[in-house]
């Protein structure tokens, strides 16, 4: 008797309803977190920007010294003979407005600097680990998931195996009936058994159970123990 080969499985959410909500409320969790330090970030960024005022009033007192004085320059210019030494005169004036408004600018772009670099390091601190925890934990689980939902298809046994293996003794006890059993039955391919214990195996990350399994070469479907 032929099978048909298992099929490849890309499950991004639980197939059982209580682990997938679990999933949701976990992205958006993480989701609002995310947004609320972001806008933490921008409103951190915003704040610090108002520490340029200083910077920007320094900038317009040198562009009004430098206006005054080259205006001066200018009108001094024009007086027949001592003209030009005039308006020599006034060029330390205009000088320090450039000055003043250089360092006025260097002012503002530092504020500028270090409100970006704090509104970066809120969200690599307050965020990134977060995301990338997240991230991780969900793709191990759609790993684990698609290898287990492709077992499910044909290899129950390695799935009964695991539950033995890794599941609480009560429950894999329990699994196995009155008799209690669960290698035992596992050694001899108790269907029966092999199946609870594939589902219990398989719930414990939120998939639905195999519907069959296959013994001695045939397929036995659950409805049938």
């Amino acid at each position: 008797m032929t099978f048909p080969a298992p099929r490849r499985h890309l499950l991004l959410y639980a197939e059982r309803p209580a682990r997938r909500m679990l999933q949701v409320l976990a992205d958006l969790t993480v989701l609002v977190w995310t947004i609320l330090v972001v806008n933490a970030a921008i409103a951190l960024h915003d704040l610090v920007l108002t520490l340029q005022a200083p910077g920007r009033g320094l900038t317009d007192a040198g562009e009004r010294v430098r206006g005054v004085f080259t205006g001066a320059a200018d009108a001094a210019g024009g007086v027949p003979f001592v003209g030009d030494r005039l308006a020599g005169a006034f060029s330390p004036g205009s000088d320090a407005g450039a000055s003043l408004i250089d360092a006025g600018q260097a002012q503002i772009a530092a504020v500028a600097a270090i409100a970006t670099g704090l509104a970066w390091l809120v969200v690599v601190v307050a965020a990134l680990p977060v995301l990338v925890t997240w991230l991780v934990l969900r793709l191990r689980w759609v790993l684990k998931a698609r290898h287990a939902a492709a077992a499910r298809d044909l290899d129950v046994d390695l799935l009964a195996l695991r539950a033995l293996v890794r599941g609480a003794p009560g429950r894999v006890r329990k699994a196995a009936g009155p008799a209690g059993d669960a290698a035992g039955a596992w050694r001899r391919g108790d269907p029966r058994v092999l199946l609870r214990l594939a589902d219990l195996e398989l719930g414990r990350m939120g998939l639905r159970g195999p519907t069959s399994v296959v013994t001695s070469g045939s397929a036995v479907a659950r409805g049938e123990q």
